[in-house]
């Protein structure tokens, strides 16, 4: 049992994490994001926490910077993400389409929002490693917001997920080591 409501934004998403675990969910239905369902994931950040659980796109990153918002300091927000391979049927992207395991991985693996960090990730980062401004970048980003449990991104939005969702540097330079 997930102790945490899980918003992911349509009915297919809850059917599918519903058959993964055992949580409470809503749906955010797409960008429309209700009053009603605001106020409930206003109300369940401090009584249980909320994990943010959206398709790999940028609509699904739209809502999650919406859903943060509205959770702000009242309680913890948790990112899950199940990478975009894992979730594609066909040309259709989604959470609907990831299997049991690859969602109890996501969920398993979901990081914290943290507010302020003293040891920032930096450009100088992704370039010591490769992950930005060469040949094969978006290959190594991929594997490790993969690795990390991140999702992927460009450049800026690994920066910021590393730096916001409190990865420690040694899992970092371990991970990108691994490529």
């Amino acid at each position: 049992m997930i102790r945490e409501l899980i918003v992911v934004e349509g009915v297919h998403d809850i059917s599918a994490v519903r058959q993964a675990v055992d949580a409470e969910c809503v749906a955010t239905v797409g960008h429309a994001l209700p009053p009603h369902v605001a106020e409930l994931i206003r109300l369940a950040a401090p009584r249980c926490g909320v994990v943010v659980l959206t398709d790999p796109d940028h609509a699904g990153e739209q809502i999650r910077r919406r859903v943060e918002a509205l959770v702000g300091g009242r309680g913890p927000c948790k990112h899950a993400y199940v990478p975009r391979e894992l979730c594609t049927r066909g040309a259709d992207v989604g959470i609907e389409n990831a299997s049991p395991a690859a969602i109890r991985e996501a969920l398993a693996a979901a990081h914290a929002v943290v507010e302020e960090r003293i040891d920032r990730f930096e450009v100088a980062d992704l370039l010591r490693h490769g992950l930005q401004g060469c040949a094969g970048a978006v290959d190594r980003r991929r594997r490790l917001g993969a690795a990390l449990g991140v999702g992927f991104g460009n450049s800026r939005q690994l920066l910021r997920r590393l730096n916001r969702l409190g990865i420690e540097r040694s899992a970092f330079e371990s991970a990108a080591a691994a490529l």
